[in-house]
């Protein structure tokens, strides 16, 4: 759902794969949930229907309404092989750079079922971001044991909504 932000920001939630059911997207849900209630124009992108391969009409309409228009982006990603998914690399690099993501700012959230909360897969796409001219909030926020701390509505635990919210707030202020 978008909102009218009082700034006038539009924020991209991205889930970064494209496989269905995902914690990743549970995750990306949450954040939404959180930037409308506080009442900030915010929008969800799954890459689970989407095909980036080529800039047909369906990704050129995609760029159009979730990439081009943000200037700010949750990036919600799981560890696939020890760094980030290959169909949110590929939905980069065929994007409009220029339009799509100079000079805008992202945060980066890690989701994984092991310890680290893909810590590497969060430092090998903020480099990414930062060759893209993005500036990367510095609280890239690991959500270790995913399958453990977050329930099949998509709530995550006390502790991980603490750490979410906190994450969140200075983003905002960023």
């Amino acid at each position: 759902m978008l909102h009218e932000s009082a700034s006038g920001e539009l924020y991209t939630v991205i889930s970064g794969t494209n496989r269905k059911g995902s914690h990743t997207e549970k995750v990306a849900n949450y954040y939404l949930r959180l930037l409308e209630t506080k009442k900030l124009s915010a929008l969800l992108f799954s890459l689970k229907d989407f095909n980036p391969m080529s800039r047909d009409d369906k990704f050129l309409e995609a760029e159009n309404k979730y990439i081009i228009p943000a200037s700010k982006f949750i990036f919600i990603i799981p560890e696939y092989n020890g760094s980030y998914p290959g169909v949110l690399k590929m939905m980069i690099d065929n994007s409009d750079i220029r339009k799509a993501w100079h000079f805008k700012k992202a945060l980066l959230t890690g989701v994984a079922t092991g310890r680290a909360g893909n810590l590497r897969g969060m430092d090998h796409l903020a480099d990414t971001l930062n060759y893209l001219k993005m500036t990367v909030h510095y609280n890239k926020l690991p959500i270790s044991r995913i399958d453990k701390v977050l329930d099949a509505n998509g709530n995550l635990d006390a502790e991980s909504k603490k750490a979410v919210q906190a994450q969140l707030d200075e983003f905002i202020d960023f």
